[in-house]
């Protein structure tokens, strides 16, 4: 068995060719719902952590995206997709053509337990090769098995994509990955570094066969072009110590921000959108984790007045992306029809 990377996963950006959409098509929106189990995500991972009863919250979400035209992607981990209070819910929005589901992938929650449970083995892409694998496929048979469709896009757990990612989702017949987090670094406890990564769709695997859709993330303000760089430094002694960061964010000069609803206002969404629009970007992923949709699940929604603002939040940006943007909403698949054949001799 081979054994674990020993440096943090950086990916080789120079094997991506840009994929991108005819020059008249209006900017794409593709919604992902990491769709999981709850836990506590201040405490240890745990493998007897599976309930999944926030699934039957799940409508409360997808009632407002049936209103707005927005078509999301689950992607669903082992627990969602073993248990019928997971999967149940998922399977008449997605009979009806209303949704995408996917694959999420918990290891410290998936069989093959073999594997210590720890920060490091958190990330998918850190398991060895045959481990990663053999995951990956018990959880593409379980959905399978309970939505009758083979799941085609992935998204790995905590944006662990690794080494062995690429080779094991063709093996396994996948088509589109939403694993990079564009702008974060999370090597901290182990995991990949996404910091200089585009937030910009691209093919790549054999024969570029693969289509990978970043979470929309980035730097945003008048040092953001050395935003990475800079970033690191500030959270740094002695910059952390005297606030430098947050004193960037307040002049507007650097921020980094993610396209969700989780820790984010809907005026750092705006700004966000705005400044990837202005650099050339026409695909966004917007995502969230689906136990927020249940009050007391996640840090990001305690009460149901959080829930109000969290789909308040939701429901402004999609009208401002659907509405003034003129945007449209696609899952990973249909995006993928509408995107243009890579072109040889082009990279990321």
């Amino acid at each position: 068995m081979s054994a674990p990377p020993t440096a943090p996963y950086r990916p080789r950006l120079e094997h991506r060719v840009p994929a991108r959409l005819p020059a008249d098509h209006p900017p794409v929106l593709v919604v992902v719902l990491d769709t999981e189990e709850e836990f506590d995500w201040s405490a240890p991972f745990d493998r007897e952590a599976t309930s999944v009863e926030a699934m039957n919250d799940v409508g409360k979400g997808q009632a407002l995206f049936d209103e707005l035209g927005v078509k999301p992607c689950y992607v669903i981990d082992y627990p969602v997709a073993t248990q019928e209070t997971g999967w149940k819910p998922l399977k008449e929005i997605q009979d009806d053509g209303r949704c995408e589901v996917g694959a999420h992938l918990h290891p410290w929650v998936s069989p093959p337990h073999v594997e210590e449970v720890c920060a490091v083995n958190s990330y998918p892409g850190n398991l060895p090769r045959e481990v990663e694998e053999e995951k990956l496929r018990r959880l593409t048979e379980a959905i399978e098995s309970r939505l009758g469709r083979r799941p085609v896009t992935y998204k790995a757990g905590r944006y662990g994509f690794g080494p062995n990612t690429a080779a094991a989702l063709e093996l396994l017949g996948f088509q589109n990955d939403c694993s990079p987090a564009a702008g974060f670094d999370l090597t901290g406890d182990g995991g990949p570094d996404w910091s200089r990564h585009s937030a910009e769709p691209a093919w790549f695997g054999t024969g570029r066969g693969l289509l990978s859709i970043p979470t929309s993330g980035g730097f945003v303000g008048a040092l953001s072009g050395a935003g990475a760089a800079l970033h690191a430094l500030s959270h740094k002694p002695p910059f952390l110590q005297a606030r430098v960061p947050g004193i960037l964010s307040r002049l507007g000069a650097l921020e980094r921000l993610m396209l969700s609803p989780e820790g984010y206002e809907l005026g750092h969404l705006k700004r966000l959108t705005s400044a990837l629009l202005a650099r050339g970007t026409r695909v966004f992923q917007f995502s969230f984790h689906s136990p927020s949709l249940r009050p007391g699940c996640t840090d990001y929604v305690r009460s149901e007045s959080d829930l109000k603002d969290f789909l308040g939040v939701c429901r402004q940006y999609f009208e401002h992306f659907l509405g003034e943007l003129g945007g449209v909403s696609l899952t990973p698949s249909e995006l993928r029809e509408r995107l243009l054949p890579p072109q040889p001799g082009t990279s990321a």
